[in-house]
């Protein structure tokens, strides 16, 4: 049997969910970090204050998916794949809190294999910001950075990773 201390415990709070106008505007005011992987939308914003390391608000907008029903079920499928993949993000905060934002952004729903995928592909490229942020701010330099830009046709970019719209490509 393994111990409660070495797996990691994939709940979801109360203390965990993003509330208060105050702070929900401030999140979605200018200074925020925003990424996409379709069907979803990530904000995010670095925050002082105490409390859980990452607070979490999601939104379904009605204009989107018209069924209270399917609105339901997108944030219900969110909320579960936030709290099975949120060990992805916390290792890279250290002592910071952020506030965090899923929004959906199709107007078709998904299944929850895809959802998780793009949870996950998002958590993962915010923990990669954050720590690229730490490295930065500490002083020192990473041997890599990557600058996002738009990957749409015509612009001649060169060839590069892409991911979700948005082709990286590594500065040195």
């Amino acid at each position: 049997m393994p111990s409660t201390e070495d797996t990691p415990r994939h709940t979801f709070q109360k203390a965990e969910r993003l509330c208060g106008r105050k702070r929900i505007d401030r999140l979605f005011s200018s200074g925020n970090r925003s990424l996409a992987a379709y069907p979803l939308r990530a904000v995010y914003i670095l925050e002082e204050r105490e409390g859980a390391p990452v607070e979490v608000l999601i939104s379904v907008p009605k204009r989107l998916l018209k069924r209270a029903v399917d609105r339901n079920r997108a944030k219900r499928l969110i909320r579960e794949a936030y709290r099975l993949n949120k060990g992805l993000l916390l290792p890279s905060l250290g002592d910071r809190r952020i506030a965090l934002a899923f929004l959906w952004i199709s107007n078709q729903m998904a299944d929850f294999q895809r959802v998780e995928a793009k949870v996950k592909n998002l958590l993962q490229r915010i923990a990669e910001d954050l720590r690229s942020e730490a490295t930065q701010r500490d002083g020192g330099s990473p041997n890599k950075q990557r600058r996002a830009r738009s990957a749409f046709p015509g612009e001649g970019f060169g060839m590069g990773q892409t991911n979700g719209g948005l082709l990286y490509e590594a500065v040195e």
